[in-house]
């Protein structure tokens, strides 16, 4: 009774129904994401070993590269009035072209460089989601600092396009790695408080889908700054 995300309008006596209600909202939440990571990596494996590749040498690729942002923003937007099942077939697309944007991976690093990478990822994403999921400690605070950051990875990022420095994509990849790790916690106590504050409402399913979407993000933006100073090339 001492969490502070336990919401004061649920009394004591609903404090089970509470709890057996966000353990189930969090297991939807893992559902989707576990699955959208497996499509995203089915595809861009299918796509890295077929002649469906020849579509991101095209200038198709910057369609599957940019949609993808598009509908992210579409599902903020239309959370509460697209219909449910418009949600899930948008999130579903969006991991298949997320899937197909990084199949060059499978390109330009060894297979056994990318299994563990993903394997330190997964370790990483789940002992730092489990602490969000379980401190009482509020992370809003660190949680604006990390969006701070993100900004900032992301303009040296476009800079770096120009300026080629393979020290600061070093150093970007290295604090992209901490930003997402952080903001999963982050996103993890998100998802919970969400859930809390619209308990006893139909919106849990659609929260379930834009949770999973967050994680979702946090888990793949993790796993390729990683990749970047992790990776064996093939040419290697």
């Amino acid at each position: 009774m001492n969490d502070p995300f336990f919401p004061s309008s649920v009394s004591s006596a609903d404090r089970v129904s509470f709890d057996a209600g966000l353990r189930t909202h969090m297991q939807r939440v893992f559902n989707y994401m576990t699955g959208g990571l497996g499509v995203t990596g089915l595809v861009a494996y299918i796509f890295a070993n077929t002649p469906l590749m020849a579509i991101m040498m095209s200038p198709l690729k910057w369609l599957v590269i940019l949609a993808p942002l598009g509908i992210a923003m579409y599902m903020g937007m239309r959370l509460q009035t697209a219909r449910m099942g418009t949600l899930q077939a948008m999130f579903w697309a969006f991991c298949v072209l997320m899937g197909m944007s990084m199949a060059s991976i499978f390109l330009i690093y060894t297979g056994a460089s990318i299994a563990n990478t993903f394997f330190i990822t997964a370790a990483t994403f789940g002992t730092m989601s489990l602490w969000g999921y379980v401190t009482k400690r509020d992370l809003t605070a660190m949680g604006s600092f990390l969006v701070m950051g993100l900004f900032g990875i992301i303009i040296a990022s476009l800079v770096n396009m120009f300026l080629m420095s393979p020290m600061l994509h070093w150093v970007t990849s290295v604090i992209g790695v901490l930003i997402f790790t952080g903001l999963t916690a982050f996103d993890t106590q998100w998802i919970k408080q969400n859930y809390a504050e619209s308990w006893g409402a139909d919106a849990n399913e659609r929260l379930a889908i834009m949770g999973a979407l967050q994680l979702y993000l946090d888990f793949i933006n993790m796993f390729v700054h990683l990749l970047q100073f992790m990776g064996v090339s093939r040419r290697d």
